[in-house]
């Protein structure tokens, strides 16, 4: 079905040289504005759902003329083996490669005709594909949703295809230094356990995934218990959960077994250095464990990671930066960029930072990193907690903008929470936090603890690990 819009242009052109079709009038408040809490009250409801095969429907209606809805699924690289480290994402390259009742080309070229998108993406703990297309276009988005999930028919040509698409999408990867060092620190920080697993796979079993292993993750994963249908946009929630009804029963949620558990994962203080001394600059993480989604001191572990904050060198502010840290790398030249990060899992985490610096800097650069660390556990001042707080409320609220991140924020937390938290929740929960409960968190968290480390490049002038060790608590007297 084609569309035919007139350019915004030719309207303007049109009625440039004309009277004024609205008389124009002097606008007069009648009454205050709505005040920060009541804007957060009057977001619009998420309404939730649950089929008779445990599926869960939830949206979002906010009456735009577009909407995003997908698929979220509870399962990730963390429910393989090593033996079939990387299927979950190989799937996720197949889902688009044809189905029973449609080839790749008519797939692409209905979703294109439509004038949609389609898009998915693999994590550690979820798969996720989803849509964005005009609101009345939703009924033939989810009716391609479903047809891909269930009858997609990974054809032995396809497979064979899509190897090679994974294996050079593993070289762009290798290429992304943060990438590298993100997954290494994932290697030694949850080693031995399922988190330590890259989400691509090795190369070993891209070359040997075969069509049952594929099979056999959909049956043993794709479940409709462990699935949240989510919308947002123009969306009409019964009219959704009746589409849902008729093109998602065929899912099971029956297992052949016992329903798989999320495995356990362990976190290990430890160090990997990846020495290249070719490259011109380090790029090092350090992390220590943090919290899980559920996990209520995850809120003020988020507000302290908010404290130190992100900086490069292409920022303004100089030697005036809110953040300590910043200040400090600014006037002593520390490093090129620095990132804070609160990474989150179902029952763990990594709290910690990740920075680009010249060798001759990582020395100092790391001493005001564990220093400014350790402040926060023992001094922590309730000016810039409230500071934190603050930028964290508006960076929460500009991450909602648009239909797509709605969507995201409504299946993600279905599946960590079994709920969408509202706004106005959220918001309190924040406002709850003070200088206290950042520094008790942050002592729990951070003091005295083994952190683990992943550096690449020229990294000879990192501290060695024991005196890393030494530097997260202070001795006095």
């Amino acid at each position: 079905m084609s569309r035919f819009i007139r350019p915004a242009g030719a309207l303007l052109k049109k009625y440039s040289n004309k009277t004024a079709l609205v008389k124009p009038c002097r606008w007069r408040a009648t009454s205050a504005a709505p005040s920060y809490e009541q804007t957060l009250l009057n977001v619009p409801p998420t309404r939730v759902t649950v089929l008779d095969n445990g599926m869960r429907v939830a949206t979002e209606d906010s009456g735009t003329p577009t909407a995003t809805v997908g698929l979220w699924i509870d399962t990730g690289s963390r429910f393989e083996t090593d033996a079939n480290n990387g299927v979950a994402h190989f799937l996720e390259h197949m889902a688009f490669k044809g189905t029973s009742k449609r080839s790749q080309t008519d797939l692409e070229l209905e979703v294109e005709n439509m004038g949609s998108h389609l898009n998915a993406y693999t994590s550690r703990e979820q798969t996720v594909f989803y849509a964005k297309c005009f609101s009345q276009d939703l009924p033939g988005a989810i009716e391609i949703l479903s047809d891909i999930i269930q009858n997609s028919k990974f054809g032995q040509a396809e497979i064979e295809r899509e190897r090679g698409v994974i294996l050079r999408e593993m070289q762009e990867v290798e290429s992304n230094l943060q990438e590298v060092v993100f997954d290494h620190l994932h290697s030694v920080a949850f080693q031995g356990t399922p988190l330590g697993r890259t989400i691509l796979g090795p190369t070993k079993n891209i070359k040997s995934i075969s069509r049952e292993d594929l099979v056999e993750y959909i049956s043993t994963h794709y479940k409709a218990p462990r699935m949240v249908l989510a919308g947002a946009g123009g969306v009409d929630h019964d009219a959704l959960v009746k589409l849902a009804e008729q093109h998602f029963k065929g899912l099971g949620m029956q297992y052949k077994g016992e329903a798989p558990e999320v495995p356990p994962c362990r976190f290990t203080g430890s160090e990997i250095r990846v020495r290249d001394d070719s490259m011109p600059l380090a790029h090092i993480a350090i992390a220590v464990e943090g919290a899980g989604w559920a996990d209520p001191d995850n809120i003020p572990l988020m507000v302290a990671n908010t404290i130190i904050g992100s900086w490069d060198r292409t920022h303004g502010g100089g030697a005036h930066n809110a953040s300590n840290l910043a200040h400090a790398a600014v006037i002593g030249n520390l490093c090129h960029s620095f990132q804070s990060f609160n990474t989150c899992y179902k029952d763990t985490g990594l709290w910690g930072i990740y920075f680009v610096c010249e060798p001759l800097k990582i020395d100092d650069f790391m001493y005001n990193l564990q220093s400014e660390w350790m402040r926060l556990c023992t001094n922590v001042t309730e000016f810039e907690v409230e500071r934190a707080k603050n930028i964290l409320r508006t960076n929460l609220l500009l991450q909602l903008d648009g239909t797509t991140p709605v969507c995201e924020d409504i299946g993600r937390q279905m599946l960590c929470y079994n709920r969408r938290i509202p706004l106005h929740e959220l918001d309190a929960r924040i406002e709850a936090v003070t200088s206290d409960v950042v520094r008790e968190t942050c002592y729990q968290y951070v003091y005295d603890k083994c952190p683990a480390v992943a550096a690449v490049g020229p990294c000879e002038g990192l501290p060695d690990y024991n005196r890393i060790r030494s530097s997260m608590y202070w001795l006095r007297v």
